[in-house]
């Protein structure tokens, strides 16, 4: 029985049909046949409860479209501002919240969660899931094209406008991300600061919470960068390295393969290849050992790696040369430069101090103190 209120304000019973939320009158009976008025207040009142058909899904397609769309696997909630330009692949599921502008490619089964942005001319592979919050792409000329299975997480911009004063406006600008990259909470990924450029990052990278990646960076394949890793502008990362939490690259560094930076680093200048670094300013701390043990390096490699180590930055006390020379020396050694790993090592520290180069973080003698 529902309650309501006569002339003197005091609530009188009311009947209600069986199975019916609207209210009679007293004096109505609900076994007569119901007044054209009253059915009409009735579906009214039941509409809102119907089952939405499959076609109110898209907002700006036709009932044919509708039909064809939901013939592939789409789903975009009735929430969603899709432009009808936008391109949406096979199986796409796009939830309430979302944008999607006219220039957006959205390859097969990608996701967007509710609340996520795909913006300017923007390029989602196929498989990627955008999560809540995250913006892509930028209405700015130029371009972002993202590979096939990327993860992007909650509340990440990805692929917006640098914040470089080379930047001019109207200028084209890109960024180009690879494969099966997981990019976490709140990470920030610019474009290039201009036409000539392109901000690039490789494939299987995992790039932790809270990480930002400037303009113009070059970032290879299977990196771990730790949460608040900060890299500025023109910053190139080779493969498989891994930084703790709290790292700063200053802009134009170059970072090796199997290197580690250890947490709270503030790096300015380059870090060789296989090479462990710590501090502020941070310094050549030895051999990066697990690193190169878990990426499969054979115990003779290893050991090859740390005479020549110990050849260039721990020399003996009675070795009066300088750094260069005893470099130098190194390369002729054929039974160390011959071996590979040895030569990439070499070869990573005699380019960074090629013209343009920061050159290579500082390193302790400890055997000559």
């Amino acid at each position: 029985m529902l309650m309501h209120a006569t002339a003197s304000g005091k609530p009188q019973a009311a009947d209600v049909i069986p199975g019916g939320p609207f209210p009679l009158s007293p004096s109505a009976n609900p076994l007569l046949p119901m007044s054209a008025a009253a059915t009409a207040r009735a579906a009214r009142l039941l509409l809102p409860c119907l089952p939405q058909t499959t076609t109110t899904r898209l907002l700006h397609a036709s009932a044919s479209q509708g039909t064809a769309r939901e013939a592939s696997g789409r789903f975009i909630h009735p929430a969603a501002v899709v432009h009808p330009d936008a391109i949406i692949g096979q199986g796409v599921s796009i939830g309430p919240f979302c944008t999607v502008g006219p220039s957006a490619r959205i390859g097969d089964a990608c996701q967007l969660h509710a609340g996520s942005h795909v913006v300017g001319d923007t390029e989602l592979g196929e498989g990627c899931v955008v999560q809540t919050g995250a913006i892509l792409g930028a209405d700015i000329p130029g371009q972002t094209v993202i590979g096939e299975n990327n993860v992007i997480g909650h509340y990440a911009t990805v692929g917006i406008k640098c914040q470089d004063l080379k930047y001019k406006t109207g200028d084209e600008c890109f960024l180009h991300i690879g494969r099966n990259n997981e990019i976490r909470e709140y990470c920030s990924i610019h474009r290039s600061s201009k036409s000539c450029d392109c901000t690039v990052i490789g494939d299987n990278n995992l790039i932790m919470g809270s990480c930002h990646i400037a303009h113009d960076c070059k970032i290879g394949n299977n990196n771990i960068f730790a949460n608040n890793t900060l890299f500025a502008g023109h910053v190139v990362v080779e493969d498989c390295t891994h930084t703790a939490g709290a790292v700063v690259v200053h802009q134009f560094c170059h970072i090796g393969s199997y290197s580690f930076l250890g947490g709270g680093s503030v790096v300015a200048q380059d870090v060789p290849r296989y090479m462990m670094v710590a501090g502020d300013r941070a310094e050549l701390r030895g051999l990066n050992l697990e690193g190169l043990r878990r990426n499969g390096f054979s115990d003779q490699e290893v050991r090859s790696l740390r005479k020549a180590y110990q050849k260039v930055f721990m020399p003996t006390i009675t070795v009066e040369s300088s750094f260069e020379e005893r470099l130098a020396e190194l390369e002729r050694e054929n039974e160390l430069s011959e071996t590979p790993a040895v030569s990439c090592m070499v070869e990573s520290i005699s380019m960074s101090f090629d013209q343009g180069r920061r050159g290579i973080c500082k390193f302790r003698s400890w055997n000559s103190s």
